[in-house]
């Protein structure tokens, strides 16, 4: 049914209400007859799944949103999904849903981030609004979970656009405490279509009024037209940003995908000034094909976790055809090693390992492309690893300190000295960490539907477990 769907802008801002039973029943259908459908990676029971929203813990509980257009494998009217977790590793939907059904985000509930606050989930988002002319006005909204699993928004919008100061740009509230007071950083662009961070702090925690601190200093480069998804987190006391700059000049940092996902860590954060101070160069946070819009947070047992969409905007993927796209990285916990930024799966994980293999890999045949391999390089030489019958190579070359992942004619590639190696796969999802996470490559493959292989150039010792629910 997707190949003949007319995705015009009507269409992709119906109302809810407008989609028939037999609609909906039609897309379900289409899309179990999809054979990549992930195992232990989120996916959308039908439609695009976009932004990680809301990370947080509360009430004994992981929750966990993602945007969502329902109807269809494009970008159209969003809502929010919710999930819980008691483990990071298996997430279970429920009823709850972040409905685009107020004045202020009648086009859209789009991205946003979430914190507990006085025995409630208070959640910060941009509200898309479209004026009749279709004007956007991006309103920052709040909305409070209950322990009952209710949800109820507020009725005013708690920040409104300045647009003396910003376009129609702005949006992805990431709300978070710093020294005991409330602060909220937005990403944006301003009238020299330059990308921005607003920082905001609310004093007097009544989360309906925030007063503007100033745009977040980090950088002397332009951050390309638009920035997207910031997030700002302390490792050890120290701040990371998260962003995603678009339109980021490719002489300022090297990045190979439509637009990045990226990171600068530093030294302070000096929240009067809106200032991080000593801030690293701009890194890559992830160096393969697709990885965007991470979110993290700084969880109340001391770690700092953060998951990501395996996706990126304005990009087609093979499961469109069956009228859903987009999935979420596996949760990792993020550490700072020399002020460099390392991310690895949840200990949590280790949970869906099977019986353990141990293979000196030339060829094997799997039932499912759902494993982890594990490698480690101290005793091994440089080798190539072709997994899902041929959809992905993986070069691997301990001497040149390089690591180089291939899909079709696209490839992606690393410098790092290679020790240990840890491979997820998923149908058509992979997620490579090199040395617990130094460097990560993440990414989407469809491989034919009996492509079920992992081969090796060269006999190379592994270990291997099949991974389940």
């Amino acid at each position: 049914m997707e190949n003949t769907q007319t995705w015009t802008r009507n269409e992709r801002y119906r109302s809810y209400d407008s989609y028939s039973a037999d609609y909906l029943e039609a897309l379900k259908k289409s899309v179990s007859r999809s054979h990549w459908r992930a195992r232990f990676h989120i996916e959308a029971e039908t439609g695009l799944l976009n932004d990680p929203n809301g990370f947080s813990y509360y009430n004994g509980k992981w929750h966990l949103f993602y945007q969502w257009f329902p109807f269809g494998a494009v970008h159209g009217l969003k809502s929010w999904v919710h999930l819980t977790s008691e483990d990071l590793v298996h997430f279970e939907k429920d009823d709850v849903l972040l409905l685009p059904d107020t004045t202020f985000d009648n086009a859209g509930a789009y991205s946003g981030s979430a914190l507990p606050i006085d025995g409630k989930l208070f959640l910060m988002y941009t509200g898309n609004h479209r004026t009749k002319d279709w004007m956007r006005i991006p309103y920052q909204l709040g909305a409070f979970l209950n322990e009952k699993n209710e949800l109820n928004k507020l009725e005013k919008p708690i920040i409104a656009p300045d647009f003396s100061e910003v376009t129609e740009h702005f949006r992805d509230p990431q709300i978070f405490r710093h020294d005991g007071c409330i602060y909220a950083i937005i990403g944006g662009q301003d009238l020299q279509e330059k990308g921005i961070i607003k920082l905001y702090k609310n004093e007097n925690k009544d989360l309906r009024s925030w007063q503007k601190v100033d745009n977040l200093k980090f950088t002397s480069d332009r951050m390309g037209y638009m920035i997207e998804c910031p997030n700002l987190v302390f490792i050890d006391e120290k701040p990371v940003l998260i962003f995603c700059p678009q339109g980021l000049d490719k002489t300022i940092s090297a990045y190979d995908n439509i637009y990045p996902n990226m990171y600068i860590a530093a030294e302070h954060f000096d929240a009067d000034s809106a200032e991080l101070v000593n801030p690293s160069r701009l890194r890559n946070l992830d160096d393969g094909f697709d990885c965007y819009a991470t979110q993290a947070f700084n969880a109340p047992d001391g770690r700092v976790l953060a998951i990501s969409w395996l996706g990126l905007p304005d990009t087609n993927y093979a499961t469109d055809a069956y009228g859903y796209q987009g999935a979420l990285s596996l949760v990792k916990e993020l550490s700072l090693k020399n002020g460099k930024l390392y991310q690895y799966p949840v200990e949590a994980l280790k949970s869906l390992r099977q019986e353990e293999q141990d293979l000196n890999l030339s060829k094997v045949s799997l039932k499912e492309n759902a494993y982890e391999l594990e490698i480690d390089f101290a005793a091994q030489e440089s080798t190539e690893l072709t997994l899902m019958g041929g959809a992905l190579l993986i070069k691997f070359d301990k001497e040149s300190k390089k690591v180089t992942v291939i899909r079709g004619s696209e490839k992606r590639q690393v410098e790092v000295n290679i020790h240990q190696v840890n491979i997820f796969v998923d149908e058509s999802i992979f997620e490579i960490f090199i040395n617990k996470g130094e460097k990560v490559l993440s990414g989407r493959v469809f491989p034919d539907k009996d492509l079920k292989t992992i081969s090796a150039s060269r006999p190379t010792q592994v270990k291997l477990w099949n991974l389940g629910k």
